[in-house]
C-alpha cells in the first residue's frame, strides 16, 4: 500500500535530516519505507501495515510541519500524547503587526514565556507562521492551550503564570495524594 502526505518545502530539511539521518530515523520508529520529493514536499509512504500506522504518522508530519523538531514530535508515537493547533488569526484580524505581537507574546524575550509554559504544563510548544502548537498528554496541552489563548486575548503574563503554577500545584497535590492511598492499601 502506498499513501502520500505533502509537507511544507522549508520543513523537508528537518524531516530528511543530515544525510537522511533523520528520515531513516522516522523509517525504522514507524515501520515504513519513505520517499522524499524536496521540490514538491510530498510524501511516499510504502509498505505501511496499517491506518492507524499512516493516522501516527501523519500527526508525526502535521507536527514537523508545525515547526516541532522530529526529536520532539516523536512524543506523538505514543498514545497518549496529542498535537493541537490554534490559529493566531482568530486573535489578530488580518493586522500582520498583530499577529507578530501575539507571537512575541507567547514566545517571550529570548523563549522565556514559551519555556515557562513547556516546563510547568509539561509540553511542547511551537510557534510557527500564523499558528501555536502544542504537543502533550491530553490535560497537559488543555492548560498550555489556555495559557496561550489567554495571552492572544492580552492577558498578563502574570495572571497566565499564576495559573500555570496552580495547575502544576494541583498536579502534584494528586499524585501525592493518590501515592499515599495506595501506600494505605498496601
Amino acid at each position: 500500500m502506498k499513501k502520500e502526505i505533502k509537507l511544507s518545502r522549508d520543513r523537508i530539511g528537518a524531516f530528511v535530516g543530515k544525510k537522511g539521518s533523520t528520515k531513516n530515523d522516522i523509517e525504522n520508529k514507524f515501520g515504513v519505507k519513505l520517499t522524499v520529493n524536496s521540490a514538491t514536499g510530498l510524501i511516499s509512504v510504502i509498505d505501511i501495515n496499517s491506518d492507524y500506522q499512516f493516522f501516527k504518522l501523519t500527526h508525526f508530519i502535521n507536527a514537523v510541519g508545525s515547526g516541532f523538531s522530529p526529536e520532539r514530535a516523536f512524543r506523538l508515537i505514543s498514545d497518549d500524547e496529542i498535537l493541537l493547533k490554534l490559529d493566531l488569526r482568530e486573535y489578530s484580524g488580518k493586522s500582520i503587526n498583530s499577529l507578530n505581537r501575539i507571537k512575541g507574546r507567547i514566545i517571550g524575550l529570548n523563549g522565556k514565556t514559551r519555556t515557562i509554559i513547556e516546563d510547568l504544563s509539561n509540553t511542547y510548544v511551537s510557534v510557527y507562521r500564523h499558528y501555536a502548537s502544542i504537543l502533550g498528554g491530553y490535560n497537559e496541552t488543555k492548560i498550555a492551550l489556555e495559557s496561550i489563548k489567554l495571552l492572544a486575548s492580552g492577558s498578563p503574563h502574570k495572571v497566565v503564570y499564576s495559573l500555570l503554577e496552580n495547575y502544576r500545584s494541583k498536579l502534584k497535590t494528586n499524585k501525592v495524594l493518590l501515592w499515599e492511598e495506595n501506600k494505605i492499601i498496601e
